[in-house]
């Protein structure tokens, strides 16, 4: 089943400095029907005003995959870690109780737009604290995360496995779901995702859609899209 979420109906935000939309409920936005979905607790995507910059925050257990659309940030922990990551780039952060973490654009005059999930983590396994990894322009498919780091992918404390997918006008990828749920989240883009018992929705730019009890994700694209596809089989 493929049930879809338009980006309308997600929570919105505008606060000047922070510009946000969050698929799941988060910050102001509250909908006790949406809490998250499996061990995916939060979808967002915001902009960032030049010059602007989260101050120090603390996060549940939880790793923290921040996706990079357009600009350059710097992220810095209480413990002296700090790393940069600009477009076309993504960072894992292995969240720690007790360490804060501060998030800064680094432009004067440039947003900073970015895609952020949290990912209930594992207590049990210690991954390093910041990982980046460069996202291949023009790649029909790239594995962005997964729980053992292959293929040079980012490596989760949790049974998650992320792609992003990138499609010309016309063109049609497929993906296999590991687990009875994944979810579908256009980044820009209008396509069709079809299921494997040939159900089909359109989504268009910031929609997303809850997948259940599926094998098979066929997608075609109607316009050049770039899409993420987040398979949560725990």
């Amino acid at each position: 089943m493929i049930t879809t979420r338009s980006a309308s109906a997600c929570g919105q935000a505008d606060f000047g400095w922070l510009q946000g939309r969050y698929s799941f409920s988060f910050g102001h936005y509250f909908d006790p029907k949406l809490m998250g979905y499996a061990s995916l607790r939060v979808l967002n995507q915001e902009v960032l005003a030049p010059g602007a910059a989260f101050q120090p925050r603390t996060y549940p257990q939880v790793d923290v995959l921040n996706i990079v659309l357009q600009g350059e940030a710097e992220y810095r922990d209480s413990e002296g870690n700090t790393i940069s990551v600009r477009e076309g780039e993504a960072l894992l952060l292995s969240a720690q109780q007790g360490v804060s973490y501060t998030e800064i654009n680094l432009s004067k005059d440039r947003p900073l737009t970015r895609m952020q999930l949290w990912l209930s983590a594992c207590p049990e396994r210690e991954n390093p604290r910041m990982q980046k990894i460069a996202l291949t322009e023009g790649r029909l498919s790239q594995l962005i995360a997964s729980p053992d780091g292959i293929d040079d992918s980012l490596q989760l404390r949790q049974q998650v496995w992320i792609h992003q997918v990138e499609l010309a006008p016309g063109e049609q990828h497929s993906l296999r779901i590991q687990g009875p749920r994944a979810y579908l989240q256009s980044i820009h883009g209008a396509l069709e995702a079809m299921s494997g018992t040939d159900h089909q929705e359109k989504l268009g730019c910031g929609d997303g859609a809850f997948l259940q009890e599926e094998k098979l994700l066929q997608l075609k694209a109607k316009t050049a899209t770039r899409a993420l596809v987040i398979d949560i089989p725990v």
